[in-house]
């Protein structure tokens, strides 16, 4: 754990770090009230400054859309058939399909089988109810807790990160092509270093970004693997972060929160966390990131610190916790 002065100064946002993300992108408010829990957050690949999300449970089959500049939803989503369990998170994919993950679990190992919704984006904004493919998920070493899907936007094939399991977190890819018959059998290839809350594919697919409520991990991927980055990510603190999404130019993430009137932030990125997309001369810049910092030393009890920058004060941390315990007492009721 962080000591306080260390807390407070990442809170406060990592040396050289910049607020403003795509074409002076700042921050903004989610100012829909029916909004209070977001939980997953998509750049529309459709309507520029637009931002997919949705509640994390207990609203209903709704997917919003949130326009960056004003923070008002410009369209809301019915998913016609369903009936949502916990839904977690959203990815955009090849060919403007929206990709929605119901994907939570709070018991840990509680339910056999999870879903994923698919549903092509409107090319106008506005209320409209579609009825998604529906796809059926087991995982091949157990059911476990998961918080973030991420769709490749180059192969469109489908990866769920989970939470933990024995204190480790993992990355599991899909079949190629998801099939709406059956069961699609989802494997693990990689191991990951942060309690993951959402995670998100850089446009052009060489990264993949997964972020906690204190921090993040970036890969660099390739072939279909990912490859751990040494440049540790920090996420701003704000309520309880769960959302993470790039920007459309592959510079920024921008981080959301839960809560009514949750806020969206930008995290620019530098050194070897910008996607390969970005000229190579930028990329090798300073070897470091605005969205990050070099980690200390330490022996291999400490790796979680290497891989993750804690920020946020303790007041932060007992606000998520009790946040975490009210929620799960809730849906075991």
């Amino acid at each position: 754990m962080a000591s306080a002065t260390g807390a407070a100064a990442a809170a406060a946002g990592p040396p050289g770090a910049r607020a403003g993300g795509e074409e002076g992108q700042g921050s903004f408010r989610i100012k829909d009230p029916r909004i209070t829990e977001s939980s997953g957050l998509a750049a529309s690949r459709t309507h520029k400054g637009v931002y997919w999300t949705h509640n994390d449970s207990d609203d209903g089959p709704y997917i919003y859309a949130v326009d960056s500049s004003t923070g008002r939803t410009v369209a809301t989503v019915t998913l016609k058939g369903i009936d949502p369990r916990d839904l977690e998170a959203i990815s955009t994919g090849p060919g403007g399909d929206v990709y929605v993950g119901d994907i939570g679990d709070n018991l840990n190992g509680g339910w056999s089988e999870v879903w994923i919704y698919r549903f092509h984006e409107p090319e106008k904004l506005g209320d409209v109810t579609v009825t998604p493919t529906r796809y059926t998920v087991r995982y091949a070493d157990g059911p476990r807790d998961a918080e973030s899907l991420m769709v490749h936007p180059k192969t469109g094939r489908v990866y769920i990160a989970s939470k933990s399991q024995n204190k480790k977190g993992a990355i599991y890819a899909g079949p190629e092509q998801l099939s709406p018959s059956g069961v699609n059998t989802f494997s693990r290839v990689a191991r990951t270093e942060v309690w993951a809350t959402d995670g998100a594919f850089s446009p052009d697919g060489t990264r993949l970004v997964l972020r906690g409520y204190f921090g993040g991990e970036m890969f660099r991927w390739r072939n279909g693997k990912p490859e751990a980055l040494d440049t540790p990510v920090s996420v701003p603190v704000a309520g309880q972060g769960e959302s993470v999404t790039f920007t459309g130019d592959g510079r920024t993430l921008m981080c959301g929160s839960e809560g009514k009137g949750s806020t969206v932030d930008p995290l620019e990125l530098d050194g070897e966390l910008l996607p390969d997309s970005v000229p190579a001369g930028e990329r090798e810049a300073d070897g470091g990131a605005k969205g990050g910092g070099a980690a200390s030393g330490g022996d291999e009890g400490e790796l979680s610190e290497k891989k993750v920058v804690i920020g946020g004060t303790a007041v932060a941390v007992v606000v998520v916790l009790w946040t975490m315990l009210r929620r799960l007492f809730r849906r075991r009721g």
